[in-house]
């Protein structure tokens, strides 16, 4: 099955690209062919080192939220001593204080996000892809997470590419967003989000470019 067809994208160093489309266009496999999980059958993928963080959180259960942050740093040869030094000397920052004992039940869904997109961060990695990182997060949560993620990129900079199915999410966090059509995937359309941030939904100039987004994802479906 060929998930994508002729797509071209460029992020440029320090920004956000948010890519939206319709179930099954192949958005999940971008980015895995940016993180070198998979080959692409044609054409070539020129990034830097990056690392992806799945729809699922994936904590380990059996370990605390402090281990389950490390365990990038642990793969990378430190040891644990060192390991969880290093994240918890970030865990205030993330708004994680106090939890790094909790395994991943006692926490709610916000926190063990916290916690993936950190154990993400600490993986050193230029190029962050999120995939659909607060899909499963309720209304109130995920705007939580969207101001928190803003704020967490001004002081940790990455170039992130974002999967999402929000295409308000999109413009709230993105600098621009490009629309794949149905599967095979193509790129049908970009939009430069020139906007300061941070950002609110119900700022009139999201709400503009949410609508004309809106509308190419609809072309995009042939709708």
């Amino acid at each position: 099955m060929q998930a994508l067809a002729d797509v071209s994208l460029r992020a440029t160093r320090g920004s956000v690209l948010a890519v939206v489309g319709p179930s099954g266009c192949g958005k999940t496999t971008l980015l895995e062919l940016i993180c070198a999980l998979q080959l692409p059958d044609a054409g070539t993928v020129e990034c830097e080192p990056a690392v992806l963080m799945p729809q699922r959180d994936l904590l380990l259960p059996w370990l605390s939220a402090l281990d389950n942050a490390a365990l990038a740093l642990r793969v990378a040869g430190l040891s644990r001593a060192s390991a969880r030094e290093q994240a918890g000397a970030l865990f205030a920052e993330l708004g994680l204080a106090g939890f790094q004992s909790a395994r991943p039940h006692e926490l709610s869904g916000g926190m063990r996000q916290r916690v993936a997109f950190l154990r993400t961060l600490l993986s050193g990695k230029p190029v962050l892809c999120l995939d659909e990182p607060f899909g499963a997060l309720d209304a109130i949560t995920r705007q939580e997470m969207q101001e928190w993620l803003t704020g967490t990129l001004v002081r940790e900079p990455r170039t992130v590419v974002l999967v999402t199915h929000d295409v308000e999410e999109a413009i709230v966090l993105a600098d621009r967003v490009v629309v794949l059509c149905a599967r095979p995937g193509t790129v049908v359309a970009a939009l430069e989000v020139d906007l300061p941030r941070p950002r609110t939904r119900t700022d009139a100039a999201v709400v503009t470019l949410r609508e004309h987004a809106l509308q190419m994802l609809a072309r995009s479906r042939g709708v």
